[in-house]
């Protein structure tokens, strides 16, 4: 169980927002392949995320080398105004031989603070894979940790941005600042060197002639 420091309905549509953000450089791509309003009022969507992630060595011996280490992942989602709350599952469709994750999600209004969110997380993890299984389950379950790590990271940033905090945004700022200034830097140091290069290649011209 986790909570996120805002209502249910900013939560709602940060969660549309959430890609690109600073703690998501493993999510490739995204796309919403089906979207419907239900009798009820309840919104249906199934999306097609693209993922990358790193394999342990020992595991990349059952890929052919030609396979793509790219993991593809179904996310379906029923959102329920009137009751307000949001179920999300998602599972990979590729390298399923290998392991399956599988996370349902269910985000709802906390019952303490109503201008907040809580999200209750469950997790499956298999593999069919003789031998190893339980070692690829285990490899499994502490990656899926660090990636909702940084799911919450991204979710609270994007939040934050809407709430026209975006404390995350200032580091980045910070960041391209000082990479702007250290390329002037050394490009400056370029152009001296290059000069002083360029003059003493000139005198000892001079010196021949």
């Amino acid at each position: 169980l986790s909570v996120l420091k805002g209502p249910w309905d900013q939560v709602f549509a940060a969660f549309w927002q959430r890609y690109p953000n600073p703690y998501s450089k493993h999510v490739l791509t995204e796309d919403i392949v089906h979207r419907e309003v239900t009798p009820d009022h309840k919104l249906l969507s199934r999306r097609l995320l693209t993922k990358t992630n790193r394999m342990p060595r020992w595991a990349e011996r059952f890929f052919p080398a030609n396979v793509a280490h790219s993991v593809y992942i179904l996310e379906d989602s029923v959102v329920d105004p009137k009751n307000r709350t949001m179920t999300t599952f998602t599972w990979n469709i590729n390298h399923a031989r290998l392991m399956v994750v599988e996370e349902r999600c269910v985000y709802q209004v906390n019952p303490e603070n109503s201008n907040w969110t809580e999200v209750k997380r469950e997790a499956w993890v298999s593999s069919s894979l003789f031998g190893v299984s339980r070692a690829i389950q285990e490899f499994g379950l502490a990656r899926f940790k660090s990636n909702v790590t940084k799911s919450t990271k991204g979710f609270e940033y994007v939040l934050a941005r809407m709430q026209g905090e975006a404390p995350a945004n200032k580091t980045l700022v910070e960041t391209a600042k000082e990479a702007t200034e250290k390329a002037k830097e050394t490009a400056l140091a370029a152009t001296e060197k290059a000069k002083d290069l360029a003059s003493k290649a000139a005198t000892k011209k001079k010196q021949y002639v």
